[in-house]
């Protein structure tokens, strides 16, 4: 069964310091329709501009992750974002009333909660997803930083962070599945070096930090008056100095922690691809500036997929969905007029077929003897035959009923098709179904080329 978009039935806020700016900011997830995606609303600003959560609409990405559209910009927006992703929750509408998401207790965890406090529902329109079938990597030999994609039957990742630290030392962290995101890698805060804090204050940054948001590791102890020093010029609670280690260690939930961290801010930067992805993810020493790039690797994917001339490779040798004893149950066609031998994909608005040509079909005794090709009004009935399936599978009683197609247009011949050529039938649904009309778009492909294309109308009736 096909899994459908969600949204949250009711909104939720949360009010909090940002981390970098250090002013209170109120944050509320709303319910949004299907196909809507994570869309940011500032409600302070005149209009109230949206920005969508998309890569395209990063513009920075020091020590966090910003967006900007619409002459209005938010940042900080990842912890947010990998709380929706994590929970699955495809659509939402995300009001704030500044220009930085509230930092909380440094990790998703609250976030989380709210979501599931609001509740989750289902939507009627299916959801989509991304799925890797190839390996595509992003890599920054300088600073030892690698991401790259893997086919799997669902969503993992495994992230590994080694900064030469005494106390870090090398750490692993990583999900079999997004369900185990909420538990193991929500709770997860983020960190930083003692060491660092000084040039982050500096630059404007970490305003909103403290004990309570983030784990302050510590290489190398200080004196106490050097801390304290430190504490008072940037107007800061006083702080115990440690030799070396955790500052904060009575706050660490995960021996990992760090690593656990790295992995959520990659999710949460890997939402801006705008769908949930399938496939297994491996990412060496990874941070926002890498996320972006390597989701932009992903967005540019799915735009190339999305366009017309793009063909996806088929595994012809998968288990068929629909073998040639099934189909006769569909199609009142039978040899050496039934001219689709699998469906090996099948979706609501998707039918992808499969015909062998070998020497031994009828029509090359007479078309042509000496070179034989399959004629192209053939070619088009396997189209035809094909959408035929993906028409009556919505039905109830499909043996009740018959398409007839009512109109082609636009087909088009680009290569011949001859003996040993394995026929890829694909029909995708342009239109809902509407009084038993259906339209659809058909191409038959072979290895990597299209050979035919056109598009096609056709009625469901039943029969007498």
């Amino acid at each position: 069964m096909a899994e459908k978009q969600k949204t949250i039935s009711k909104s939720v806020t949360l009010k909090g310091t940002t981390l970098h700016k250090g002013i209170e900011v109120s944050i509320t997830y709303k319910p949004a329709p299907e196909n809507h995606g994570y869309k940011f609303k500032r409600t302070d600003l005149e209009g109230q501009p949206i920005i969508n959560a998309l890569v395209e609409n990063v513009v920075e990405t020091e020590r966090s992750t910003t967006i900007e559209q619409n002459g209005a910009r938010v940042t900080t927006i990842e912890h947010v974002l990998a709380a929706a992703y994590g929970l699955e929750i495809d659509n939402l509408l995300i009001e704030i009333d500044g220009p930085e998401s509230p930092i909380l207790d440094g990790s998703s965890k609250l976030y989380v909660d709210a979501l599931l406090e609001a509740g989750i529902v289902e939507q009627n329109e299916e959801r989509k997803y991304f799925v890797i079938d190839d390996t595509i990597k992003y890599t920054d030999a300088e600073n030892q930083i690698e991401i790259t994609t893997f086919p799997c039957n669902k969503f993992s990742m495994n992230v590994m962070i080694d900064y030469k630290s005494a106390v870090l030392g090398n750490q692993y962290a990583s999900i079999r599945d997004i369900s185990e995101f909420k538990d193991q890698i929500a709770p997860s805060k983020t960190f930083v070096f003692l060491g660092e804090l000084e040039y982050l204050l500096n630059n404007n940054l970490i305003k909103g930090g403290s004990l309570d948001n983030a784990l302050v590791i510590i290489e190398k102890g200080r004196p106490q008056e050097e801390l304290d020093a430190l504490s008072d010029k940037y107007n800061k609670p006083r702080i115990k100095g440690i030799e070396k280690g955790i500052l904060n260690e009575k706050d660490v939930i995960f021996s990992n922690e760090p690593a656990r961290h790295k992995l959520l801010d990659l999710i949460g930067d890997l939402a801006l691809v705008g769908m949930p992805i399938k496939g297994k993810i491996l990412a060496t020493r990874p941070g926002h500036t890498s996320n972006v790039q390597f989701a932009k690797k992903i967005r540019q994917e799915i735009k190339r997929r999305n366009s017309k001339k793009y063909i996806p490779s088929y595994d012809t040798t998968a288990k068929p969905v629909f073998d040639v004893n099934q189909i006769k149950k569909l199609l009142p066609h039978r040899p050496p007029f039934l001219l689709v031998d699998k469906v090996i994909k099948i979706n609501d608005t998707e039918i992808i077929g499969v015909k062998g040509i070998t020497v031994n079909e009828p029509f090359f005794i007479g078309h042509f003897p000496d070179e034989p090709v399959m004629p192209g009004v053939l070619i088009v009935e396997a189209l035809a035959q094909t959408g035929g399936i993906l028409v009556l599978n919505t039905v109830e009683e499909p043996e009740k009923y018959s398409t007839y197609f009512l109109k082609i247009n636009n087909v088009k011949f680009k290569k011949k098709v001859v003996p040993g050529d394995t026929l890829i039938l694909k029909c995708t649904l342009t239109e809902n179904v509407r009084h038993g009309i259906v339209n659809m778009d058909a191409q038959a492909i072979v290895g990597n080329t299209v050979v035919t294309e056109g598009n096609m109308t056709a009625q469901i009736v039943k029969n007498k």
